[in-house]
């Protein structure tokens, strides 16, 4: 035991400025990490998006900032009205940011799931990605879509920021709902407010 604390501090003592090269860290390493990250964003009063992740990690160059969230990223996103209306779940994300120009990109990698709560869609997908400054989501992977007029399937993807209007580029191999009850009352268990009804 002595031995040890004698070694560390030896370490610790014969250390100068700069780290010897055999010793300095190859590749990016962040420059900030943050764990259990929770940010939320609200304009007027009303609510507009909530982010957590497991971690993130921030990166540096000259022209280009850059965050990792290698534990996986969840996203929700609130209407005009401060409803709940889409989330999104990924395995890892990355979010880029060029200092020079407005441009903002994110990226969702792994299992994607995107939900938008108020038209019932869930779309499904390994690579999505968000350009903040068109308000665009889209990818030109595999795609699963389910809505309650049915499931379609295809590669590529474009859909507004918020998954309101969602479409497939190449769909295969679909069913829809041909006919639906019109009694039938979809309620927004997320966003009601008084007592449910009983089925």
């Amino acid at each position: 035991m002595i031995a040890t604390a004698t070694a560390v501090a030896f370490v610790v003592f014969s250390c100068k400025g700069d780290l010897p090269e055999s010793v300095k860290p190859k590749g990016d390493i962040p420059f900030q990490t943050v764990d259990n990250m929770y940010v939320v964003q609200s304009k007027n009063g009303l609510l507009q998006m909530r982010i957590k992740a497991g971690v993130m990690e921030r990166y540096e160059k000259d022209t280009l900032s850059w965050e990792l969230f290698p534990k996986g990223l969840e996203v929700f996103a609130y209407s005009e009205e401060g409803l709940l209306e889409t989330e999104m779940r990924s395995d890892n994300a990355r979010h880029e940011k060029y200092k020079n120009s407005d441009e903002e990109v994110w990226m969702a990698f792994g299992s994607v799931y995107l939900h938008n709560i108020i038209k019932q869609e869930t779309i499904e997908t390994d690579t999505l990605y968000w350009n903040k400054s068109t308000g665009e989501i889209y990818n030109d992977c595999y795609v699963r879509l389910y809505s309650p007029d049915g499931f379609i399937q295809g590669y590529g993807l474009r859909s507004d920021d918020r998954a309101r209007n969602s479409s497939i580029l190449k769909p295969f191999n679909n069913y829809f709902v041909v006919v639906q009850d019109t009694t039938k009352v979809a309620i927004d268990s997320v966003n009601f407010i008084g007592p449910l009804l009983k089925k």
